[in-house]
């Protein structure tokens, strides 16, 4: 899956080289979102190669779902929001990963979907975390995942 996105993340966690890596679970990686617009950002990769949840194994789909909600239950621990958003949508890339969006109320539309946030406001490079504020949200995500998982 060369041209897959989220293939290439993997790829990159197993070589070593992909930074936002967190933690591997048994069906997914755990990985800190490239840009910060939602403190606490946070993706969840299927290492399966799939595009819908339909397609996994009965077995592994559950475990998938499970992983996905103590992931969520991290997050929400180490980033104390008032509430999580969580979307498994594969538009863009149909590898399965799920987004887990920590809201605030002190957001500027904090009832609005994530989407509807301008691109170039959570897109921009002023939301991309510094080197340190990485390891420091890596390090407040893993130590809630070591007590979950």
């Amino acid at each position: 899956m060369e041209n897959c996105l989220i293939c290439n993340r993997i790829n990159m966690i197993k070589e070593g080289t992909n930074k936002y890596f967190v933690a591997e679970l048994e069906t997914g990686y755990v990985v800190i979102g490239d840009h910060q617009c939602f403190e606490g950002y946070t993706i969840f990769l299927c290492k399966e190669h799939k595009n819908e949840l339909h397609e996994l194994d009965s077995d592994y789909k559950q475990k998938f779902l499970v992983e996905m909600s103590k992931v969520s239950e991290a997050v929400y621990r180490a980033f104390k929001p008032d509430k999580l958003n969580y979307e498994l949508l594969g538009n863009g890339d149909s590898h399965m990963h799920w987004h887990i969006f920590p809201r605030r109320l002190t957001e500027p539309t904090p009832k609005y979907p994530v989407w509807w946030t301008p691109k170039e406001t959570m897109y921009s490079e002023s939301v991309k975390p510094s080197n340190d504020a990485l390891e420091e949200l890596k390090s407040r995500l893993l130590e809630e995942l070591k007590g979950i998982i």
